[in-house]
Protein backbone atom coordinates (compact mmCIF):
# COMPACT_ATOMS: atom_id res chain seq x y z
CA UNK A 1 0.00 0.00 0.00
CA UNK A 2 3.43 2.31 0.67
CA UNK A 3 4.01 2.48 -2.84
CA UNK A 4 0.58 3.33 -3.83
CA UNK A 5 -1.66 6.36 -4.18
CA UNK A 6 -4.33 5.50 -1.30
CA UNK A 7 -7.15 7.15 -2.27
CA UNK A 8 -9.37 6.24 0.90
CA UNK A 9 -6.40 8.17 3.35
CA UNK A 10 -5.73 10.83 0.83
CA UNK A 11 -9.68 11.65 0.96
CA UNK A 12 -9.75 11.15 4.58
CA UNK A 13 -7.44 14.13 4.94
CA UNK A 14 -9.06 16.07 2.72
CA UNK A 15 -12.00 15.97 4.24
CA UNK A 16 -10.48 17.43 7.39
CA UNK A 17 -9.31 20.04 5.14
CA UNK A 18 -12.86 20.87 4.32
CA UNK A 19 -13.99 20.13 7.73
CA UNK A 20 -11.58 22.73 9.04
CA UNK A 21 -11.47 25.35 6.63
CA UNK A 22 -15.26 25.97 6.89
CA UNK A 23 -14.77 27.71 10.12
CA UNK A 24 -12.28 29.78 8.81
CA UNK A 25 -13.84 30.94 5.78
CA UNK A 26 -16.63 33.10 8.36
CA UNK A 27 -14.27 35.49 8.53
CA UNK A 28 -15.08 37.25 4.70
CA UNK A 29 -18.82 37.18 4.45
CA UNK A 30 -18.99 38.87 7.45
CA UNK A 31 -16.94 41.59 7.27
CA UNK A 32 -19.55 44.37 5.86
CA UNK A 33 -21.67 43.67 9.30
CA UNK A 34 -18.71 43.67 11.46
CA UNK A 35 -17.80 47.06 10.04
CA UNK A 36 -21.20 48.16 10.61
CA UNK A 37 -21.77 46.63 13.97
CA UNK A 38 -18.17 48.01 15.24
CA UNK A 39 -17.72 50.99 13.18
CA UNK A 40 -14.74 50.56 11.95
CA UNK A 41 -12.31 51.16 8.49
CA UNK A 42 -11.98 48.52 5.77
CA UNK A 43 -8.37 48.95 6.64
CA UNK A 44 -9.20 47.47 10.40
CA UNK A 45 -11.91 45.31 9.07
CA UNK A 46 -8.55 43.83 6.88
CA UNK A 47 -6.20 43.93 9.51
CA UNK A 48 -8.62 41.06 10.88
CA UNK A 49 -7.44 38.19 8.57
CA UNK A 50 -3.83 39.56 9.12
CA UNK A 51 -4.24 38.71 12.37
CA UNK A 52 -5.52 35.40 11.92
CA UNK A 53 -2.38 34.48 10.01
CA UNK A 54 0.56 35.88 12.60
CA UNK A 55 0.44 33.16 14.24
CA UNK A 56 1.67 31.44 10.06
CA UNK A 57 4.75 32.92 11.95
CA UNK A 58 5.34 29.55 14.22
CA UNK A 59 5.32 27.19 11.07
CA UNK A 60 8.72 26.30 10.85
CA UNK A 61 8.50 25.63 14.46
CA UNK A 62 5.73 23.56 14.00
CA UNK A 63 7.10 21.62 11.17
CA UNK A 64 10.25 20.66 13.26
CA UNK A 65 7.70 19.73 16.35
CA UNK A 66 5.13 17.38 13.87
CA UNK A 67 8.91 15.91 12.33
CA UNK A 68 9.46 14.35 15.66
CA UNK A 69 5.92 13.71 17.26
CA UNK A 70 2.46 12.13 15.71
CA UNK A 71 1.22 14.94 13.58
CA UNK A 72 -2.32 13.65 13.36
CA UNK A 73 -3.95 14.94 16.61
CA UNK A 74 -2.83 18.14 15.59
CA UNK A 75 -5.12 18.08 12.63
CA UNK A 76 -7.66 16.13 14.77
CA UNK A 77 -8.30 19.44 17.27
CA UNK A 78 -7.95 21.81 14.88
CA UNK A 79 -11.34 21.70 13.61
CA UNK A 80 -12.94 21.89 17.14
CA UNK A 81 -10.86 24.81 18.38
CA UNK A 82 -11.92 26.73 15.06
CA UNK A 83 -15.26 26.41 15.33
CA UNK A 84 -15.55 27.68 18.63
CA UNK A 85 -13.57 31.16 17.93
CA UNK A 86 -15.19 32.15 14.63
CA UNK A 87 -18.85 30.71 15.70
CA UNK A 88 -18.45 33.40 18.47
CA UNK A 89 -17.30 36.38 16.12
CA UNK A 90 -21.12 37.21 16.11
CA UNK A 91 -21.17 37.37 19.97
CA UNK A 92 -18.12 39.85 20.22
CA UNK A 93 -19.01 43.41 21.69
CA UNK A 94 -15.94 44.98 21.19
CA UNK A 95 -12.88 44.95 18.16
CA UNK A 96 -10.68 43.81 20.66
CA UNK A 97 -12.47 40.61 21.35
CA UNK A 98 -12.69 39.78 17.53
CA UNK A 99 -9.08 40.01 17.15
CA UNK A 100 -8.36 37.48 19.99
CA UNK A 101 -10.83 35.16 18.46
CA UNK A 102 -9.40 35.35 15.31
CA UNK A 103 -5.92 35.16 16.68
CA UNK A 104 -6.80 31.64 18.25
CA UNK A 105 -8.71 30.34 14.90
CA UNK A 106 -5.24 31.42 13.36
CA UNK A 107 -3.20 28.97 15.84
CA UNK A 108 -5.49 26.08 15.16
CA UNK A 109 -4.84 26.71 11.52
CA UNK A 110 -1.64 26.67 11.61
CA UNK A 111 -1.08 23.73 13.51
CA UNK A 112 -3.55 21.90 11.17
CA UNK A 113 -2.11 23.29 7.88
CA UNK A 114 1.80 22.48 8.23
CA UNK A 115 1.56 18.97 8.60
CA UNK A 116 -1.58 18.12 6.33
CA UNK A 117 0.06 18.39 3.02
CA UNK A 118 3.01 16.00 4.61
CA UNK A 119 0.58 13.59 4.86
CA UNK A 120 -0.99 13.47 1.72
CA UNK A 121 2.80 13.40 0.39
CA UNK A 122 2.73 10.48 2.10
CA UNK A 123 -0.27 8.55 1.31
CA UNK A 124 0.06 9.89 -2.31
CA UNK A 125 3.41 8.38 -3.34
CA UNK A 126 3.95 9.13 -7.37
CA UNK A 127 1.04 10.93 -7.68
CA UNK A 128 1.58 14.23 -5.47
CA UNK A 129 0.34 16.99 -7.87
CA UNK A 130 -2.67 14.32 -7.47
CA UNK A 131 -3.49 14.50 -4.27
CA UNK A 132 -2.73 17.60 -3.16
CA UNK A 133 -5.45 18.41 -5.68
CA UNK A 134 -7.75 16.47 -3.99
CA UNK A 135 -6.28 18.29 -0.66
CA UNK A 136 -6.54 22.00 -1.78
CA UNK A 137 -10.23 20.70 -3.19
CA UNK A 138 -11.14 20.21 0.32
CA UNK A 139 -9.72 23.44 1.13
CA UNK A 140 -11.48 25.55 -1.61
CA UNK A 141 -15.11 23.82 -1.52
CA UNK A 142 -15.08 24.74 2.90
CA UNK A 143 -14.54 28.23 0.95
CA UNK A 144 -17.20 27.64 -0.95
CA UNK A 145 -20.08 26.03 1.93
CA UNK A 146 -18.49 28.35 4.70
CA UNK A 147 -20.23 31.51 3.48
CA UNK A 148 -23.51 29.87 2.97
CA UNK A 149 -23.22 28.22 5.92
CA UNK A 150 -22.77 31.61 8.00
CA UNK A 151 -24.83 33.78 5.67
CA UNK A 152 -27.50 30.73 6.37
CA UNK A 153 -27.14 31.31 10.45
CA UNK A 154 -27.30 34.86 10.40
CA UNK A 155 -30.28 34.41 8.36
CA UNK A 156 -31.97 32.01 10.87
CA UNK A 157 -30.49 33.41 14.18
CA UNK A 158 -29.30 36.96 13.75
CA UNK A 159 -25.19 37.78 13.85
CA UNK A 160 -25.80 37.07 17.36
CA UNK A 161 -26.50 33.64 16.77
CA UNK A 162 -23.69 32.09 15.13
CA UNK A 163 -22.41 30.07 17.83
CA UNK A 164 -24.90 27.82 17.32
CA UNK A 165 -22.46 26.34 14.49
CA UNK A 166 -20.23 24.89 17.33
CA UNK A 167 -21.43 21.75 17.50
CA UNK A 168 -20.65 21.05 14.01
CA UNK A 169 -17.09 21.48 14.51
CA UNK A 170 -16.82 19.11 17.60
CA UNK A 171 -18.65 16.35 16.13
CA UNK A 172 -16.14 16.77 13.18
CA UNK A 173 -12.69 16.44 15.36
CA UNK A 174 -15.06 13.21 16.84
CA UNK A 175 -15.13 11.84 13.36
CA UNK A 176 -11.67 12.59 12.44
CA UNK A 177 -10.39 10.81 15.51
CA UNK A 178 -12.19 7.73 14.04
CA UNK A 179 -10.73 8.49 10.86
CA UNK A 180 -7.31 9.37 11.51
CA UNK A 181 -6.09 7.63 14.03
CA UNK A 182 -4.10 5.17 12.05
CA UNK A 183 -2.25 7.02 9.81
CA UNK A 184 1.09 7.71 10.60
CA UNK A 185 3.93 9.43 9.15
CA UNK A 186 6.72 9.60 11.66
CA UNK A 187 8.15 5.40 11.57
CA UNK A 188 8.49 5.89 7.77
CA UNK A 189 10.94 8.83 8.44
CA UNK A 190 12.96 7.34 11.37
CA UNK A 191 15.89 5.18 9.08
CA UNK A 192 16.78 8.33 6.80
CA UNK A 193 19.97 9.64 7.41
CA UNK A 194 20.01 13.01 9.54
CA UNK A 195 20.38 15.80 7.92
CA UNK A 196 20.76 19.37 9.77
CA UNK A 197 17.58 21.78 9.30
CA UNK A 198 20.18 24.74 9.05
CA UNK A 199 21.75 23.44 6.03
CA UNK A 200 18.46 22.21 4.61
CA UNK A 201 17.24 25.98 5.06
CA UNK A 202 20.52 27.46 3.53
CA UNK A 203 20.29 25.43 0.25
CA UNK A 204 16.38 26.10 0.01
CA UNK A 205 16.93 29.86 0.58
CA UNK A 206 16.96 30.43 -3.93
CA UNK A 207 14.05 28.30 -4.27
CA UNK A 208 11.98 29.81 -1.64
CA UNK A 209 12.53 33.29 -2.94
CA UNK A 210 11.23 32.60 -6.24
CA UNK A 211 8.55 31.29 -4.30
CA UNK A 212 8.41 33.93 -2.37
CA UNK A 213 8.57 36.44 -5.48
CA UNK A 214 5.49 34.60 -7.17
CA UNK A 215 3.42 34.63 -4.21
CA UNK A 216 4.13 38.20 -3.34
CA UNK A 217 3.63 39.43 -6.37
CA UNK A 218 -0.18 37.46 -6.60
CA UNK A 219 -1.01 38.01 -2.90
CA UNK A 220 -2.68 41.69 -3.72
CA UNK A 221 -5.38 40.13 -6.88
CA UNK A 222 -5.56 37.68 -4.49
CA UNK A 223 -7.20 39.44 -1.04
CA UNK A 224 -8.73 41.69 -3.20
CA UNK A 225 -10.90 39.15 -4.90
CA UNK A 226 -11.05 37.10 -1.27
CA UNK A 227 -11.55 39.02 1.71
CA UNK A 228 -12.63 42.57 0.08
CA UNK A 229 -14.91 40.88 -2.70
CA UNK A 230 -18.17 41.17 -0.58
CA UNK A 231 -17.10 44.56 0.87
CA UNK A 232 -16.60 45.54 -2.98
CA UNK A 233 -19.85 44.72 -4.40
CA UNK A 234 -21.95 45.64 -1.38
CA UNK A 235 -20.03 49.13 -2.21
CA UNK A 236 -21.07 48.37 -5.89
CA UNK A 237 -24.70 48.41 -4.66
CA UNK A 238 -24.74 44.70 -4.66
CA UNK A 239 -27.01 43.17 -1.21
CA UNK A 240 -25.29 41.14 1.00
CA UNK A 241 -26.32 37.69 -0.17
CA UNK A 242 -25.74 38.57 -3.51
CA UNK A 243 -21.72 39.26 -2.28
CA UNK A 244 -21.93 36.53 -0.28
CA UNK A 245 -23.40 34.50 -3.40
CA UNK A 246 -20.87 35.94 -5.53
CA UNK A 247 -17.86 34.94 -3.19
CA UNK A 248 -18.75 31.58 -3.00
CA UNK A 249 -19.27 31.12 -6.76
CA UNK A 250 -15.32 32.84 -7.18
CA UNK A 251 -14.83 29.94 -4.37
CA UNK A 252 -16.75 27.22 -6.17
CA UNK A 253 -15.02 28.15 -9.66
CA UNK A 254 -11.54 27.93 -7.35
CA UNK A 255 -12.00 24.30 -6.33
CA UNK A 256 -12.45 23.30 -9.84
CA UNK A 257 -9.42 24.80 -10.54
CA UNK A 258 -7.87 23.60 -7.59
CA UNK A 259 -8.58 20.15 -8.65
CA UNK A 260 -7.60 20.19 -12.15
CA UNK A 261 -4.49 21.93 -12.11
CA UNK A 262 -2.61 19.66 -9.63
CA UNK A 263 -3.54 16.71 -11.93
CA UNK A 264 -2.50 18.59 -15.22
CA UNK A 265 1.06 19.71 -13.28
CA UNK A 266 2.10 15.95 -12.73
CA UNK A 267 1.60 15.28 -16.77
CA UNK A 268 3.07 19.35 -18.00
CA UNK A 269 5.17 20.21 -15.18
CA UNK A 270 4.75 22.77 -12.61
CA UNK A 271 6.33 25.27 -14.08
CA UNK A 272 4.53 25.20 -17.12
CA UNK A 273 1.09 25.01 -15.28
CA UNK A 274 2.25 28.22 -12.97
CA UNK A 275 3.33 30.04 -16.12
CA UNK A 276 -0.70 29.18 -17.97
CA UNK A 277 -1.76 30.41 -14.40
CA UNK A 278 0.21 33.72 -14.00
CA UNK A 279 -0.44 34.93 -17.48
CA UNK A 280 -4.03 34.60 -17.59
CA UNK A 281 -5.37 35.59 -13.89
CA UNK A 282 -4.24 39.23 -14.21
CA UNK A 283 -6.21 39.61 -17.56
CA UNK A 284 -9.16 37.50 -16.12
CA UNK A 285 -9.14 40.16 -13.18
CA UNK A 286 -9.15 43.28 -15.33
CA UNK A 287 -12.59 41.94 -17.06
CA UNK A 288 -13.92 41.00 -13.76
CA UNK A 289 -13.49 44.58 -13.12
CA UNK A 290 -14.90 45.85 -16.49
CA UNK A 291 -18.08 44.11 -16.89
CA UNK A 292 -21.23 44.99 -14.41
CA UNK A 293 -24.43 43.08 -14.27
CA UNK A 294 -25.32 39.20 -15.45
CA UNK A 295 -21.49 39.38 -17.42
CA UNK A 296 -20.30 39.26 -13.63
CA UNK A 297 -21.00 35.42 -13.13
CA UNK A 298 -19.14 33.95 -15.90
CA UNK A 299 -16.18 36.28 -15.76
CA UNK A 300 -16.04 35.55 -12.06
CA UNK A 301 -16.41 31.45 -12.75
CA UNK A 302 -13.32 31.89 -14.85
CA UNK A 303 -11.39 33.70 -13.08
CA UNK A 304 -11.96 31.59 -9.89
CA UNK A 305 -10.60 28.13 -11.72
CA UNK A 306 -7.61 30.03 -12.23
CA UNK A 307 -6.93 32.05 -9.07
CA UNK A 308 -6.62 28.94 -6.98
CA UNK A 309 -5.16 26.80 -9.64
CA UNK A 310 -1.61 27.59 -8.22
CA UNK A 311 -2.75 25.99 -5.04
CA UNK A 312 -2.09 22.27 -5.08
CA UNK A 313 1.13 23.12 -7.74
CA UNK A 314 3.29 25.21 -5.76
CA UNK A 315 2.35 22.45 -2.79
CA UNK A 316 3.32 19.94 -4.93
CA UNK A 317 6.32 21.97 -5.89
CA UNK A 318 7.58 22.06 -2.57
CA UNK A 319 6.71 18.59 -1.57
CA UNK A 320 8.49 17.13 -4.85
CA UNK A 321 11.90 18.23 -2.48
CA UNK A 322 13.12 14.88 -1.44
CA UNK A 323 14.07 15.45 2.83
CA UNK A 324 13.22 14.09 6.89
CA UNK A 325 12.15 17.54 7.13
CA UNK A 326 9.37 17.94 5.52
CA UNK A 327 7.29 19.31 7.96
CA UNK A 328 9.76 22.29 8.32
CA UNK A 329 10.13 23.02 4.81
CA UNK A 330 6.16 23.27 4.68
CA UNK A 331 6.10 25.31 7.57
CA UNK A 332 8.79 27.61 5.65
CA UNK A 333 6.39 27.88 2.76
CA UNK A 334 3.62 28.65 4.71
CA UNK A 335 5.12 31.44 6.55
CA UNK A 336 6.27 32.61 2.94
CA UNK A 337 2.79 32.20 2.16
CA UNK A 338 0.89 33.71 4.94
CA UNK A 339 3.49 36.81 5.54
CA UNK A 340 3.30 37.94 2.15
CA UNK A 341 -0.15 37.88 1.71
CA UNK A 342 -0.96 39.21 5.22
CA UNK A 343 0.99 42.65 3.73
CA UNK A 344 -0.81 42.69 0.64
CA UNK A 345 -4.49 42.89 2.80
CA UNK A 346 -2.86 45.31 5.01
CA UNK A 347 -1.73 47.30 1.47
CA UNK A 348 -5.22 46.75 -0.41
CA UNK A 349 -7.09 48.03 3.17
CA UNK A 350 -4.80 51.21 2.95
CA UNK A 351 -5.21 51.60 -0.44
CA UNK A 352 -9.30 51.42 -0.46
CA UNK A 353 -9.46 53.56 2.27
CA UNK A 354 -7.61 56.18 0.15
CA UNK A 355 -8.37 55.86 -3.37
CA UNK A 356 -11.39 53.46 -3.12
CA UNK A 357 -11.71 49.42 -3.86
CA UNK A 358 -12.60 49.76 -7.80
CA UNK A 359 -8.71 51.49 -8.57
CA UNK A 360 -6.91 49.49 -5.97
CA UNK A 361 -8.51 46.60 -8.22
CA UNK A 362 -7.44 47.96 -10.68
CA UNK A 363 -4.01 48.25 -9.51
CA UNK A 364 -3.77 44.74 -8.16
CA UNK A 365 -4.65 43.09 -11.37
CA UNK A 366 -1.47 45.14 -13.12
CA UNK A 367 1.08 43.80 -10.43
CA UNK A 368 -0.24 40.43 -10.69
CA UNK A 369 1.54 40.55 -14.28
CA UNK A 370 5.37 40.86 -12.01
CA UNK A 371 4.76 36.76 -10.93
CA UNK A 372 5.84 35.65 -14.49
CA UNK A 373 8.96 36.15 -14.35
CA UNK A 374 10.14 34.22 -10.83
CA UNK A 375 7.89 31.01 -12.42
CA UNK A 376 10.33 31.35 -15.77
CA UNK A 377 13.36 31.26 -12.54
CA UNK A 378 11.60 27.58 -11.56
CA UNK A 379 13.64 24.36 -12.14
CA UNK A 380 13.36 22.46 -14.91
CA UNK A 381 11.13 19.01 -15.31
CA UNK A 382 14.98 17.99 -16.55
CA UNK A 383 17.17 19.26 -13.72
CA UNK A 384 14.43 18.61 -10.84
CA UNK A 385 16.61 15.50 -9.88
CA UNK A 386 19.84 16.82 -9.58
CA UNK A 387 17.88 19.62 -6.89
CA UNK A 388 16.50 16.40 -4.83
CA UNK A 389 19.88 14.79 -4.30
CA UNK A 390 20.83 18.04 -2.38
CA UNK A 391 18.25 16.85 0.54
Amino acid sequence: MKNKFQFQNVLTVSIAHLMHDIYSSFLAPILPLLIDKLGITVFLAGLLDVVRKIPALTNPFIGLIADKICVRYFIILAPAITSIAMSLLGLAPHYVVVVILVFIAGISSALFHVPAPVMIKHVSYDKLGKGMSFYMLGGELARTLGPLMILGAISLWGLAGTYRLIPFGLIASIILFIRLRKIEIRKDFAKEKETGVRKTFRKLIPFFLIIAGFTFFRSAMKAALTIYLPTYLTAQGSSLWTAGASLSILQFAGAGGTFVSGIISDKIGRRNSLLIIAIVNPVLMWLFISVHGIFTIPVLIITGFFLFGSGPVLLALVHDLDSKHMSFINGVYMTINFILSSIMIMLVGIFSDKIGLELTYKISAFVAIGSIPFVLLLQNKKNKKSLKKLY
